[in-house]
């Protein structure tokens, strides 16, 4: 059986597709951002706030504990969204550009 051969300039070049990379890149990049800054908080607020990070919340846990432990459930939060997004935008996107081009 022969393999399909696929021009892919054409397809890099196809407004379907480049609307499809770009929404998918400032997705990622703008989230990549945040997550960047909101991870490095954690060691920076510590070594420069560390009196914030004392603070007691709850019995012994303090503002740097939940602050720590935040950190898994923005992730997770962001993960989640991201599967929703890419099912709802990036996955359609994908569809019209497959039908389009009789992939």
């Amino acid at each position: 059986m022969a393999e399909k051969q696929y021009d892919w300039s054409a397809i890099a070049k196809n407004p379907k597709f480049v609307e499809l990379h770009h929404k998918k890149a400032a997705f990622l990049f703008g989230w990549w951002i945040f997550s960047l800054i909101f991870y490095f908080l954690l060691p920076i607020g510590a070594a420069y706030a560390p009196g914030l990070f004392k603070i007691k919340i709850i019995g012994v846990i303090n503002f740097g504990y939940l602050f720590a432990l935040s950190q898994f459930l923005v992730s997770w939060g962001i993960s989640l969204y991201y599967a929703r997004v890419a099912e709802r935008d990036f996955d359609r996107l994908t569809r019209e550009l497959v039908d389009e081009l009789h992939l």
